[in-house]
């Protein structure tokens, strides 16, 4: 069993390997099914007892594979809020760095993407993703491995907008990679689906355990090849 507390405004990240049960936690947070023991409480009420579509309504998720329709990107963005104001969109546009590649199209946001965002890069998809959490304005934050398989420059523009979207939000993140939950309040260390070390990043690398171990592997620089001698 797991048990875990996450206090109004914090991170809480849920890292360790393939199988550990990260997204099988994330699965109910999202309530896409139910605990078969235990229950999920927000303020002090089990979500099992609220209307989904109310428990829903406070929730944004931006998980690694974005789903797209086949419409326009300010159809794509709205579609977590369509009765936005036109302002809020656009400034949930520009938090989500959706703007700087929207304005190189001809139609700008009425560029249709296609099936799936075929017209779109994944970093860009992952923008539109990020941008719809922004207008959704959720209290609960769901990110699953939401920075994976992108070069350089769209992580490091989508770490940008996710900065902005994390204060005041309740947040729980699945990476693999470790240097983007640092700073999270809490960090859990799972492995065959239970907790095996849970703090700070500062407390597990006093630990000197499995997390410790993790981040070393992941910065470590691979020595120069000896010269033939």
């Amino acid at each position: 069993s797991i048990s875990l507390v996450a206090p109004p405004g914090t991170a809480t990240a849920l890292v360790g390997p393939s199988g550990a049960g990260k997204s099988t936690i994330m699965g109910l947070l999202a309530a896409f099914y139910r605990p078969q023991s235990g229950r999920i409480v927000l303020d002090g009420h089990d979500i099992a007892a609220l209307p989904l579509a109310d428990y829903r309504a406070n929730l944004g998720v931006v998980f690694q594979d974005t789903f797209l329709f086949d419409a326009t990107l300010r159809e794509n963005v709205l579609f977590a809020r369509p009765d936005a104001t036109e302002a809020e969109f656009q400034e949930a546009c520009r938090s989500a760095h959706v703007e700087e590649f929207a304005s190189r199209f001809n139609h700008g946001y009425d560029t249709i993407v296609g099936e799936r965002g075929v017209m779109l890069s994944g970093g860009q998809q992952q923008r539109v993703a990020i941008a719809r959490a922004f207008l959704a304005n959720p209290r609960i934050l769901l990110l699953d491995e939401a920075t994976s398989n992108l070069d350089s420059e769209s992580e490091a523009l989508i770490q940008k907008g996710l900065e902005r979207l994390l204060p005041g939000r309740t947040t729980f993140v699945i990476a693999h990679r470790l240097s983007t939950v640092r700073s999270c309040h809490q960090i859990l260390v799972m492995e065959q689906g239970q907790v095996i070390e849970r703090g700070t990043c500062a407390d597990l690398l006093r630990l000197g355990g499995r997390y410790a171990s993790m981040l070393e592997q992941q910065t470590m620089t691979p020595a120069p090849l000896s010269e033939p001698g």
